[in-house]
């Protein structure tokens, strides 16, 4: 029986990538947009014009997908953006614009999607993350922050829901191929006490940058196709789905270096044996 997908952010990227997929295998997806007439033709592909940051949004959203198909089955919040700037130089605006589109844009969907899933008794939320959510750089605390919250709401919403028998994933890709860090980023008004370790870390301490961080990475269709697989396979028992080549080395490191934090505490090392 064909599936019900509600996706955000689907102009480009990665949810474009992953609406394709799903429609291909012969499944039906309600694809959200910000801007009317970019969500990606298809048969199977339906546009919704949807701004994440509005709750109630959210729930029209979610009620048409209902109307429309009959139910809902899979819910990818996927709808972000990336913030570079260090903390010091990010504004009250860029950071709660951040939090509000990445954070509590997936908790609004979520939200409005679960009482339909609740009285189903199945269904998959899937939060889409980033190798970020699991550790953070230099420049884009912000943007790791949004995505360490999504990740701690959502571990907590796993062991919610599983007793209705609802999904919830969190992936983590590494590095993509898409726009992100140029045409999708925002970027803080820089200081140049920072101009150094902007160098080191970026390869310029200009700002915006022109093209560091851009080529290479994963193609979004590769990434789609790991989603897909998993959302498909109900014996995965996986909260985090890393994805992507560089997503476990990524990752590896990050927790490398908590752990090496942890274990400096002769009590922590007591309890890991």
């Amino acid at each position: 029986m064909a599936r019900t997908w509600v996706i955000t952010g689907t102009s480009r990227g990665l949810g474009r990538a992953l609406a394709l997929a799903a429609a291909e295998a012969g499944d039906r997806v309600l694809a959200t947009v910000r801007t009317p007439g970019s969500a990606p033709g298809h048969r199977n592909v339906a546009e919704q014009v949807l701004d994440v940051r509005n709750r109630a949004a959210a729930r029209e959203t979610v009620q048409r997908a209902v109307t429309e198909f009959g139910r809902l089955d899979v819910v990818v919040n996927n709808a972000g953006y990336g913030l570079a700037g260090m903390a010091e130089e990010v504004s009250e605006e860029e950071a709660r614009d951040i939090l509000d589109t990445n954070l509590f844009g997936a908790l609004w969907l979520t939200q409005a999607a679960l009482p339909v899933l609740r009285e189903q008794r199945s269904g998959h939320v899937v939060q889409i993350s980033s190798v970020g959510g699991a550790g953070s750089v230099p420049g884009f605390g912000l943007y790791n922050a949004s995505k360490w919250g999504l990740e701690g709401m959502s571990e907590a919403l796993a062991q919610e829901v599983a007793e209705f028998g609802v999904r919830v994933s969190i992936v983590e890709p590494g590095g993509m191929d898409t726009a992100w860090a140029t045409g999708s980023m925002r970027f803080a008004a820089p200081n140049p006490a920072y101009d150094g370790l902007r160098e080191r870390v970026f390869g310029t301490p200009a700002v915006p940058w022109a093209t560091a961080g851009t080529g290479g990475g994963t193609p979004p269709a590769e990434i789609a196709a790991e989603i897909l697989r998993h959302v498909n396979d109900p014996a995965d028992p996986r909260l985090r789905v890393l994805a992507g080549a560089d997503a476990p080395e990524m990752v590896a490191t990050a927790l490398s270096g908590r752990l090496a934090d942890y274990r400096q505490d002769k009590r922590f090392s007591a309890a890991e044996n």
